[in-house]
Protein backbone atom coordinates (compact mmCIF):
# COMPACT_ATOMS: atom_id res chain seq x y z
CA UNK A 1 0.00 0.00 0.00
CA UNK A 2 1.63 3.27 -0.94
CA UNK A 3 0.58 6.40 0.34
CA UNK A 4 -0.67 9.05 -1.80
CA UNK A 5 1.18 12.38 -3.14
CA UNK A 6 -1.44 14.36 -0.93
CA UNK A 7 0.86 12.50 1.98
CA UNK A 8 3.73 12.29 0.88
CA UNK A 9 4.52 15.92 0.38
CA UNK A 10 3.89 17.40 4.18
CA UNK A 11 5.44 13.89 5.35
CA UNK A 12 9.08 15.59 3.33
CA UNK A 13 8.71 18.69 4.07
CA UNK A 14 7.65 17.69 8.04
CA UNK A 15 10.98 15.34 7.94
CA UNK A 16 13.26 18.27 6.28
CA UNK A 17 12.17 20.48 9.23
CA UNK A 18 12.54 18.49 11.86
CA UNK A 19 16.41 17.10 10.61
CA UNK A 20 18.23 20.08 11.84
CA UNK A 21 16.07 20.21 15.27
CA UNK A 22 17.41 17.03 15.74
CA UNK A 23 21.13 17.41 14.37
CA UNK A 24 22.05 19.94 17.22
CA UNK A 25 21.31 17.47 20.02
CA UNK A 26 22.91 14.39 18.25
CA UNK A 27 25.84 16.52 17.44
CA UNK A 28 26.30 17.39 21.08
CA UNK A 29 25.76 13.59 22.35
CA UNK A 30 28.39 12.82 19.72
CA UNK A 31 31.58 15.66 20.73
CA UNK A 32 30.68 14.50 24.52
CA UNK A 33 30.85 10.38 24.03
CA UNK A 34 32.34 7.49 21.63
CA UNK A 35 32.56 4.52 21.17
CA UNK A 36 35.59 2.07 21.51
CA UNK A 37 36.66 -1.06 20.35
CA UNK A 38 39.06 -3.33 22.93
CA UNK A 39 41.66 -5.28 20.62
CA UNK A 40 43.55 -5.15 24.09
CA UNK A 41 43.54 -8.51 26.07
CA UNK A 42 44.28 -6.40 29.24
CA UNK A 43 40.46 -6.05 29.46
CA UNK A 44 37.87 -8.56 29.95
CA UNK A 45 35.42 -6.67 27.52
CA UNK A 46 35.38 -5.92 24.27
CA UNK A 47 32.97 -2.76 23.61
CA UNK A 48 32.90 0.16 25.49
CA UNK A 49 30.80 3.55 25.95
CA UNK A 50 33.33 6.33 26.74
CA UNK A 51 31.90 9.55 28.40
CA UNK A 52 34.02 12.71 27.62
CA UNK A 53 32.99 14.55 30.51
CA UNK A 54 31.99 12.01 33.46
CA UNK A 55 34.10 13.18 36.58
CA UNK A 56 36.94 10.28 37.27
CA UNK A 57 36.32 8.06 40.53
CA UNK A 58 38.52 5.54 41.99
CA UNK A 59 37.42 1.89 39.85
CA UNK A 60 36.61 4.05 36.75
CA UNK A 61 37.74 3.29 33.32
CA UNK A 62 39.88 5.41 31.55
CA UNK A 63 40.27 5.55 27.97
CA UNK A 64 43.78 8.15 27.46
CA UNK A 65 46.83 8.21 25.15
CA UNK A 66 49.71 6.43 25.73
CA UNK A 67 52.77 8.53 26.00
CA UNK A 68 55.50 8.31 22.91
CA UNK A 69 58.09 6.07 23.96
CA UNK A 70 60.05 2.95 22.22
CA UNK A 71 58.29 0.40 24.16
CA UNK A 72 55.20 1.27 23.68
CA UNK A 73 56.03 1.79 19.91
CA UNK A 74 57.88 -1.95 19.58
CA UNK A 75 54.71 -3.60 21.12
CA UNK A 76 51.80 -1.03 19.65
CA UNK A 77 53.22 0.56 16.53
CA UNK A 78 54.13 4.44 15.67
CA UNK A 79 50.34 5.09 15.92
CA UNK A 80 49.14 2.63 19.32
CA UNK A 81 45.58 2.95 19.90
CA UNK A 82 44.07 4.33 22.80
CA UNK A 83 44.60 2.78 26.07
CA UNK A 84 42.52 1.32 28.80
CA UNK A 85 42.63 0.82 32.77
CA UNK A 86 41.03 1.24 35.91
CA UNK A 87 41.65 3.85 38.18
CA UNK A 88 43.06 2.78 40.87
CA UNK A 89 44.93 5.88 42.35
CA UNK A 90 43.75 9.33 42.55
CA UNK A 91 45.77 12.55 43.24
CA UNK A 92 46.66 12.51 46.93
CA UNK A 93 47.09 8.99 47.37
CA UNK A 94 50.79 7.53 48.01
CA UNK A 95 52.13 4.73 46.06
CA UNK A 96 54.97 2.75 46.98
CA UNK A 97 56.90 -0.28 45.84
CA UNK A 98 58.50 -3.11 47.54
CA UNK A 99 60.17 -5.56 45.64
CA UNK A 100 58.01 -6.37 42.45
CA UNK A 101 54.36 -5.40 44.25
CA UNK A 102 52.85 -2.14 44.12
CA UNK A 103 51.14 -0.45 47.33
CA UNK A 104 48.48 2.24 46.97
CA UNK A 105 47.62 3.64 50.37
CA UNK A 106 49.19 0.55 51.66
CA UNK A 107 47.09 -1.66 50.03
CA UNK A 108 48.71 -4.06 47.34
CA UNK A 109 47.30 -3.60 44.20
CA UNK A 110 49.28 -4.73 41.65
CA UNK A 111 52.78 -7.01 41.23
CA UNK A 112 55.21 -5.73 38.32
CA UNK A 113 57.27 -7.83 35.63
CA UNK A 114 60.64 -7.16 34.65
CA UNK A 115 60.41 -7.93 31.08
CA UNK A 116 57.57 -7.39 28.25
CA UNK A 117 56.54 -10.37 26.29
CA UNK A 118 59.25 -9.56 23.76
CA UNK A 119 61.94 -9.39 26.56
CA UNK A 120 62.15 -5.97 26.54
CA UNK A 121 63.11 -4.66 29.98
CA UNK A 122 60.73 -2.84 31.99
CA UNK A 123 61.61 -0.13 34.76
CA UNK A 124 59.90 0.28 37.79
CA UNK A 125 56.80 3.41 37.74
CA UNK A 126 56.04 6.08 39.65
CA UNK A 127 56.12 6.21 43.24
CA UNK A 128 55.12 9.15 46.09
CA UNK A 129 51.70 10.98 45.96
CA UNK A 130 49.95 11.08 42.96
CA UNK A 131 49.72 14.52 41.38
CA UNK A 132 46.68 16.74 41.30
CA UNK A 133 44.90 16.11 37.46
CA UNK A 134 46.45 12.97 37.52
CA UNK A 135 45.89 9.24 37.88
CA UNK A 136 47.41 5.68 38.83
CA UNK A 137 45.58 3.85 36.24
CA UNK A 138 46.06 -0.27 36.04
CA UNK A 139 44.51 -3.60 34.92
CA UNK A 140 44.38 -6.87 36.49
CA UNK A 141 46.05 -8.75 32.88
CA UNK A 142 49.56 -9.46 34.65
CA UNK A 143 51.12 -8.54 31.16
CA UNK A 144 48.67 -4.98 31.03
CA UNK A 145 50.98 -2.17 30.11
CA UNK A 146 50.25 0.30 33.13
CA UNK A 147 51.21 3.06 35.82
CA UNK A 148 53.05 -0.18 37.21
CA UNK A 149 55.89 0.91 34.92
CA UNK A 150 57.80 4.23 34.43
CA UNK A 151 56.95 3.55 30.24
CA UNK A 152 53.22 4.50 31.05
CA UNK A 153 53.68 6.58 34.43
CA UNK A 154 50.68 8.21 36.28
CA UNK A 155 47.98 9.11 33.49
CA UNK A 156 47.28 12.84 33.82
CA UNK A 157 44.00 14.47 32.17
CA UNK A 158 46.07 16.21 29.28
CA UNK A 159 46.19 12.48 28.23
CA UNK A 160 42.55 11.32 29.09
CA UNK A 161 39.88 10.72 26.55
CA UNK A 162 37.16 10.39 29.01
CA UNK A 163 35.68 7.50 31.28
CA UNK A 164 33.69 4.46 29.72
CA UNK A 165 31.65 1.20 30.58
CA UNK A 166 31.69 -1.86 29.49
CA UNK A 167 29.13 -2.61 27.02
CA UNK A 168 29.71 -5.63 25.59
Amino acid sequence: MSLSLRFKRPLLLTGLILLPLAWAPLDAFGKSHAFFINASPSLPNWAFWLDKKTPIKRGNLIFFEPPKSELVESHFGKEPQIFGKRVLGMPGDVVRHEGNQVFINDKLVASRLKKTRLGIALSQGPQGVVPEGCFYAGTDHPRGLDSRYAEIGFVCSTQIMGSGRAIL
